[in-house]
């Protein structure tokens, strides 16, 4: 290609070949140059696209420049790219030119913070900046250090405005020219990366962050008449894209163009920029529902990926080169003159503030904060592979593993000028995560991207143009004409009639002339008396009107006022009837209520009346068993006498028979010896008869003894069923008795594994860590060092073992030790059920089969403390989700935690149901409800126990009911003061303000700060001293985000504000 071009004239080689991007850098190796080549090639041959025809294709090839870094980098490298334009002919044709240009990677040093200040007294900061020779010192230890070198460093001291220009400018320069572009901020959770990058400056212009300064620069240098800006604001949460402006929308699908391979994401909201203020009032709308936490490392740490599109449209109005014009001169001669031609540039930023990377043990993430921190490690670790995979220059670069990965494929590696800012901090303590940001900056500064423009000729646009025009003049014309027809047939029309007007006027202007000079002197004499009677009609005339106008007066007035009458009559008959509707509303779920209390009263009885007659039938089925077995061996032994006497009486039967053929035998003879005597003859007659008798009685003792037969085998088949009913009844009741055994030995293994204090069943969550895993000393926490705490790893090992035997038994049967009677089966089965609850795999699971049910069943009617304790314990873990919060409260959850703590002083009971209650206290929709079931008046009674550890989760329980209502206040769901204020909450926080407990100190102080937001709070903060307090707070807390809040409420409030000046 570089042989065929540069046998073309000089101008050809430059004509319209836009400058590379400010501050652009070339560095690449053989194998880059390689890939990027095929890029490119892939790019312009797509095989997808008709190839152009040489008419409408060219090559250009720029004279070769060499690039090269500064003399501190020791590095010095020449490019020599042929670049490729291709014209397409097309409704818009595009001119595509591409640059190489290198990932821009600049440092930002966190100052110092109190916590770093504290804990890292004894030790110097690990990280030195050389800004001047642009290099960073990375200690290792006091003798021992790593040098780095990068594109920019800004210490703690650099000004917002300072890293925008030097990172973010030059990118949006580029957008504006025409470039895609992409600024992204990376590094460890707590170093400034949302200050950096999302920084409103409300109070402050000079804090603003790149988002605002980026799009008041674009703002500046656009034209509302020709140009649009228009922008999306997306968050990448737990591997699924939500919508920050629109927060119903959820789960955003990725779509991928299978030619040109960019990535859009359909139903997305993109909103068109107004102003600054409108772009102001977005990025308020999308902070406000961008997800945040508190965690040890930072107070509001981001728990999602933000990612700001701005897609910029904008016209060039420049001369194209007169080949181009004279090649299509032809088909355009007649459409317009000159040669300007409406050229469009179509460009993207993208502002990405990645969540930081963080280490559980540093962060103490657990339960829904571990699962995000899970996402976010997974999604920050894919990126990572993919920089390794684009710096090593590796053929296969994994972008598919993560929808991270796939939204930034265009900023590493693709077509977009990038700048990433890393930020880290200067402690110590971190210096694994401080090194592992550095060396992801260092691979990244390896990644050239081919910088793409694409400049398109609005054909489409100078098309509509042009037709406008034609149809404008063409309607113009075509009235004209109709104008000039109407006026000609209107001038021949006026011409006929005046010619026969005329003709006419001749014969009649004799004969009226005489006729005239008749009337006139009749006229003359009736004019007098016709002027003497007009001027009376006119008189009358005069009076009609003033009467007409009364009268419309009148007229009008009434019509009004019938109109007003009308207008309140529907009023009130409209308002009528919306309260009818309403009360008829209300009655009805009032009635629906009712049946459902009555229903489910219903399915109670009959659940327990179930159970009853299940127990009963138990039993008679085990007294039915015992008689049928007693009834079975008596019936047994009477067939086998019967049977006995029957083959006895068989053998008696068989012994007459014997005689009687013996008999029949001597008859014989005597009948032949008496042949001829009459006597013989006689005795012959009577032995036959004798003879017919014992032969039907033969008969009849066969058929007798067939039938015995029969009925024996009967007996026996019956016998042998009865047999086998027998043996399965037995075996049923061995295998009934081999599970009860096991079930015996399971619980006696239970009683040997699970442990008697109340902390094993606790989970680990944020209102359990202070108790269940006690930090080292204050001295190992300042080396930072790290001890393993055995307590939590001994209940690890008693979870798993307790896992393993309810996979084993079964979570139905260990849920129904729970309705023993047996108070001590109850005990050790609850205490089983609690530790499941503390995992949330097992949760679910619990819910479904009933588990809740049970354990507010044991509240309700249990008096024994150790089940209450153990059973608010695992109520308390399952109210750490929020559906579970839902079902505890609809099942009247809070009335009977309420009921528990004012029946029991025990401290371990009592911090359970606190734990519980502080857990439903953190749920918005659930405040109202919460206190109207007596749940704060419970919370503010224990406090009477005197226990710290349930102090602490009251404290607990209160800040986070102020901070949902605060939330709410902020958002505009709540107006009017706060519910706390009723209950005696805030004379409680405000006598309480200097306890000794840290923990329960840092929660009163965050509960005041909270309710201090609200404006309708001020006057009870005024009257009951609370001003005096978030006063001391702001100078003396130990924490200073709460300081800075403290001190930002006090500021913000005009009533507090107010009290303060004039103090």
């Amino acid at each position: 290609m570089a042989s065929r071009s540069s046998n073309r004239p000089e101008r050809q080689a430059h004509h319209h070949v836009p400058h590379p991007p400010h501050g652009s850098s070339s560095s690449s190796s053989s194998s880059s140059s390689a890939r990027n080549g095929l890029s490119l090639a892939q790019t312009h041959h797509n095989p997808g696209r008709p190839k152009p025809t040489a008419s409408s294709r060219r090559s250009v090839t720029p004279t070769s420049r060499t690039h090269s870094f500064d003399a501190d980098e020791g590095l010095s490298l020449s490019l020599s790219l042929s670049l490729s334009v291709s014209v397409y002919t097309h409704m818009n044709c595009a001119l595509i030119f591409v640059y190489p240009g290198r990932v821009r990677v600049a440092v930002r040093l966190r100052p110092r913070n109190a916590e770093d200040l504290l804990s890292d007294a004894d030790f110097s900061d690990c990280v030195e900046l050389q800004p001047e020779l642009k290099r960073l010192k990375l200690r290792k230890n006091n003798w021992s250090s790593e040098s780095y070198r990068f594109d920019e460093l800004f210490t703690e001291t650099a000004s917002q405005k300072r890293v925008y220009d030097v990172v973010a400018k030059p990118v949006v320069e580029s957008v504006l020219n025409g470039y895609n572009g992409t600024v992204m901020a990376y590094g460890q959770t707590g170093t400034g990366k949302t200050y950096t990058v999302g920084r409103l400056g409300k109070d402050d212009p000079s804090e603003r962050g790149i988002m605002v300064r980026a799009l008041e620069g674009i703002i500046a240098n656009t034209s509302p008449a020709s140009d649009s800006v228009e922008v999306s604001y997306l968050q990448l949460y737990m591997e699924s894209i939500q919508d920050l402006l629109a927060p119903e929308k959820t789960n955003i699908p990725i779509n991928e163009d299978p030619k040109t391979g960019e990535v859009s994401l359909p139903g997305a909201t993109i909103v068109k920029v107004q102003d600054l203020d409108h772009f102001l009032q977005l990025l308020q709308v999308g902070e406000t529902n961008r997800h945040a936490a508190n965690t040890k490392m930072n107070t509001e740490s981001s728990r999602s990926h933000a990612i700001l599109t701005v897609y910029v449209r904008r016209s060039v109005h420049e001369k194209v080169n007169d080949e181009i014009i004279s090649r299509e001169k032809g088909n355009r001669s007649d459409l317009f003159d000159g040669n300007n031609v409406p050229i469009v540039r179509k460009s993207k930023l993208l502002i990405v503030d990645l969540a930081g990377s963080e280490r559980i043990d540093k962060s103490g993430s657990e339960g829904p904060l571990l699962e995000e921190a899970k996402f976010i490690n997974l999604s920050l670790s894919s990126l990572g592979k993919c920089i390794n995979a684009l710096a090593e220059n590796s053929p296969h670069i994994p972008t598919r593993d993560s929808k991270l990965t796939r939204l930034l494929r265009d900023s590493f590696g693709g077509s977009a000028r990038t700048s990433l800012i890393i930020t880290i901090g200067p402690s110590a303590r971190h210096r694994a995560e401080t090194a592992s940001t550095i060396m992801f900056g260092q691979r990244a500064m390896k990644i050239v991207n081919m910088v793409k423009l694409k400049e398109e000729f609005d054909y489409e646009s100078l098309c509509r143009k042009l037709e406008n025009q034609v149809d404008h003049l063409t309607a113009e014309v075509e009235r004209q004409q109709k104008l000039r027809d109407d006026d000609k047939y209107e001038l021949e029309k006026r011409l006929r009639e005046c010619q026969d007007s005329s003709s006419e006027a001749k014969k009649v202007l004799v004969t009226r002339s005489e006729f005239l000079e008749k009337e006139n002197t009749r006229l003359e004499s009736d004019m007098k008396s016709i002027v003497n009677e007009l001027n009376y009609r006119k008189d009358l005339t005069n009076m009609m009107h003033d009467k007409v106008a009364h009268l419309e007066t009148s007229l009008q007035n009434s019509k009004q006022h019938q109109l007003e009458n009308s207008t309140y009559q529907q009023v009130l008959a409209d308002t009528t009837q919306m309260y009818e509707k309403k009360i008829a509303e209300l009655i009805k779920q009032i009635e629906d209520e009712r049946a459902c209390s009555e229903s489910s009263q219903e399915q109670l009885d009959l659940m327990k009346k179930l159970l009853s007659e299940h127990q009963m039938s138990i039993q008679k089925h085990q007294t039915e068993n015992s008689q049928y077995q007693k009834v079975l061996a008596d019936t047994t032994q009477i067939y086998e006498k019967k049977i006995a006497e029957l083959v006895k009486q068989l053998q008696d039967e068989h012994d007459l028979f014997e005689g009687a053929e013996e008999q029949l035998d001597l008859a014989k003879r005597l009948l032949s010896d008496h042949q001829n005597s009459i006597q013989g003859q006689k005795e012959i007659d009577e032995l036959g008869l004798r003879l017919q008798e014992m032969y039907q009685l033969h008969e009849n003792t066969l058929n007798e003894l067939q039938s015995l037969k029969s009925e024996n085998e009967d007996l026996l088949e019956e016998k042998a069923k009865l047999n086998e009913e027998l043996h399965s009844v037995r075996k049923r009741l061995l295998v009934e008795e081999k599970q009860r055994k096991g079930i015996e030995n399971e619980l006696v293994k239970l009683n040997r594994v699970v442990p008697d204090s109340e902390s094993d069943f606790e989970d680990k969550k944020p209102y359990m860590k202070e108790d269940i895993s006690k930090q080292p000393s204050e001295v190992g926490s300042r080396t930072g060092s790290y001890r393993p705490n055995p307590l939590r790893e001994t209940l690890s090992g008693q979870r798993a073992t307790i896992a393993k035997i309810c996979e084993e038994v079964g979570l139905q049967k260990i849920l129904q030790l729970l309705r023993s009677e047996d108070s001590g089966i109850q005990i050790h089965a609850v205490k089983v059920i609690a530790n499941l609850a503390a995992e949330d795999i097992n949760q679910k699971r619990i819910v479904e089969e009933g588990g809740l049910d049970d354990l507010l069943m044991l509240l309700r009617s249990s008096e024994n403390t150790t089940i209450l304790r153990v059973a608010s314990g695992a109520i308390a873990n399952l109210a750490m989700n929020e559906m579970n919060q839902g079902l505890i409260m609809d099942k009247g959850g809070v009335h009977l935690l309420a009921k528990t703590a004012s029946k029991t002083d025990d401290p371990q009971t009592l911090r359970m149901v606190a734990g519980a209650l502080a857990n439903l206290c953190g749920n918005e929709k659930l405040l109202m409800v919460l206190k109207d079931g007596g749940g704060i008046k419970a919370l503010l009674g224990m406090v009477r126990s005197g226990s710290s550890d349930v102090i602490a989760q009251v404290a607990r329980g209160l800040a986070n009911f102020a901070k949902c209502e605060s939330r709410g206040v902020i958002q505009g769901h709540r107006m009017g003061c706060s519910l706390l204020i009723d209950d005696g909450a805030l004379t409680w926080l405000t006598a309480n303000s200097n306890t000794t407990s840290s923990s329960t100190r840092r929660h009163i102080e965050l509960s005041l700060c909270h309710l201090a937001q609200n404006e309708d709070n001020a006057k009870y903060f005024i009257s009951g001293g609370g001003v005096k307090v978030l006063i001391q707070i702001s100078e003396e807390s130990s924490r200073e985000d709460i300081r800075n809040l403290a001190k930002k409420m006090l500021r913000l409030n005009p009533s507090l504000k107010a009290k303060i000046n004039a103090q």
